[in-house]
């Protein structure tokens, strides 16, 4: 007798209906996308010998502009870090009128132009701008100076903090910090022993992501950085300048090292983030 237990049992096993076709219009879609851009980008430095390459990335000049690029971007990262998990935490936490405009505005840095958004800055910021005018008279300037580019890159990547610390504080009952304070711990012992660990993780992941978007960033920052050689210069302008001589094997060179930092941060933070949840099912269970 035929059952349908033993047709299930000699059935072939599947991981799901339509996994072939999915998978193959996704690898199709990440070799257009990502794969055939950077086979692109290394296909240029082909020509290029070790030495070449290493007088490329080590021009004065160019490193000039990683220390401003890399010192922006981890500022700009830290104060995201600050500030996105404080607007994480009022939009997950509390209730008040203009709440959905707020969180719909916490996306705008990703639907806003970046070009836009660098001329919207250097205009408010500007010697005779609303903020840049407020400024002024206390000696701060942020239009074309260093300042300034932190702030562009806070702007773009101060989303992917909030986005990122947000669901997982939603996730986090209310109970549990409620539970810290009645047995004595304070609001801030118990944000930091309790609540932080649990958003740790995804703060971190947050923060990185925020300090490699800010490492590409052009838009935003050419308009009101300045551009100032061994001062205000970022990577990415030195990218365009490069392209614009058709040194296209200098540009592929300075990108490829921008890439390589990218990748590596990235490959960084998920080795730790495997191992920091491993360790915390390990000590929980």
């Amino acid at each position: 007798m035929i059952t349908l237990a033993s047709l299930a049992g000699s059935a072939p096993k599947r991981v799901l209906p339509g996994f072939g076709l999915s998978l193959g219009i996704s690898l199709t879609f990440v070799s257009l996308v990502l794969l055939l851009p950077l086979t692109g980008l290394f296909g240029q430095l082909a020509g290029v010998s070790l030495a070449e390459y290493w007088a490329i990335v080590t021009d004065g000049r160019v490193v000039a502009s990683y220390l401003v690029t890399i010192g922006a971007a981890a500022v700009a990262a830290l104060a995201n870090a600050v500030f996105g998990l404080l607007l994480a935490w009022v939009l997950v936490r509390y209730d008040f009128p203009g709440k959905r405009l707020l969180d719909a505005l916490m996306d705008l840095p990703f639907a806003l132009p970046t070009a836009v958004a660098g001329i919207t800055l250097a205009t408010l910021y500007s010697s005779n701008g609303w903020m840049g005018g407020l400024l002024a008279p206390l000696g701060i300037e942020v239009a074309y100076t260093w300042v300034g580019i932190a702030l562009a890159m806070a702007f773009t990547s101060i989303p992917f903090v909030v986005r990122t610390v947000q669901p997982v504080l939603e996730d986090l009952p209310h109970e549990v910090d409620e539970a810290a304070m009645t047995l004595g711990a304070r609001d801030g012992v118990a944000f930091r022993r309790v609540i932080l660990p649990h958003l740790w993780p995804a703060l971190v992941t947050g923060t990185g992501l925020a300090f490699v978007r800010s490492l590409g960033e052009f838009g935003a920052i050419i308009f009101i950085a300045g551009n100032t050689p061994y001062e205000t210069e970022i990577t990415a302008l030195m990218i365009f300048v490069r392209l614009q001589e058709y040194d296209y094997a200098g540009a592929s060179a300075i990108a490829s090292v921008v890439l390589a930092v990218s990748l590596l941060l990235l490959l960084a933070i998920n080795v730790w983030q495997g191992r920091f949840v491993r360790r915390l099912h390990g000590g929980n269970g």
